[in-house]
């Protein structure tokens, strides 16, 4: 679990890093539905070409990319065999009640890419932008629900606190099991129900630690004199630059390119 990377950022001097957050954010939120958007193994493979060009402009190790699927890799496989095994279609190889159809294995195929590309695309947002320039960039662009009165800097502050802490009780968990297997905890054997209570004493400290840690957290804001949104400024002002546009531009022309793949392909 130690090695779960949702949430973490990793520093670095690339094009992906120095682009304004609040057009990572746009561009992030274009990607997925460029993903939705693709209904052909061609232009979801262009989908995901696109991605690993960004990957490698960001220089982000591919052991990481490996990493942040890995949690999700039981909902992937989950999701391929439902869709290889019940979507209806020509049997291409079927051995009693067990039928496999073209059409599912090219929905289980088209759905675990998307998956796989969805997560490590919106995983490449927090790995090349800081938490504090992150709500600083939603907060930009939750800034038009100030006029319904709505608390933006604080939704911001919430969200960005809640992916910064990901990592943090992800390593107080690991701490946890590794205490609890000292003293003989198994998880492994016995049954659902034994099994399941074997984890109470995981989930207990873990609670605690993490409202400990919330706890210390206000102490510090309070210490600090944080007082919200209003009147505060910022080390680091925003500002649109011209490879922000034109990375607008890139991303708009390959989803128009998969737009074409969907209709000529």
């Amino acid at each position: 679990m130690i090695q779960v990377t949702i949430g973490q950022y990793f520093p670095g001097k690339s094009v992906v890093h120095a682009l304004d957050p609040r057009m990572k954010i746009i561009l992030t939120l274009v990607y997925v539905a460029m993903l939705f958007t693709a209904t052909n193994p061609f232009a979801l493979l262009a989908g995901a070409a696109f991605l690993a060009l960004v990957y490698i402009l960001s220089r982000i190790p591919i052991k990481l990319i490996l990493r942040s699927l890995k949690p999700i890799l039981p909902i992937i496989i989950f999701t391929a065999v439902l869709n290889l095994f019940f979507v209806q279609g020509p049997p291409i190889f079927q051995f009693y009640f067990i039928k496999i159809t073209s059409a599912g294995l090219m929905t289980a195929f088209l759905m675990s890419l998307r998956i796989i590309c969805l997560i490590a695309g919106t995983s490449l947002l927090t790995y090349t932008t800081s938490p504090i320039l992150l709500t600083d960039a939603i907060e930009r662009l939750l800034k038009p629900l100030k006029l319904l009165h709505a608390p933006v800097h604080e939704l911001a502050m919430m969200m960005t606190i809640a992916l910064r802490f990901i990592p943090t009780l992800i390593e107080e968990t690991d701490k946890i099991m590794n205490a609890q297997k000292a003293r003989g905890a198994d998880w492994e054997n016995g049954s659902v129900m034994s099994r399941a209570k074997a984890m109470i004493p995981i989930l207990i400290p873990l609670f605690v630690s993490a409202f400990r840690r919330a706890d210390e957290l206000a102490l510090a804001m309070e210490c600090r004199c944080y007082a919200g949104g209003e009147h505060r400024t910022r080390m680091r002002q925003l500002k649109l630059q011209s490879r922000d546009f034109m990375a607008l531009l890139f991303i708009a022309a390959f989803f128009a390119g998969v737009i074409v793949l969907n209709v000529f392909a």
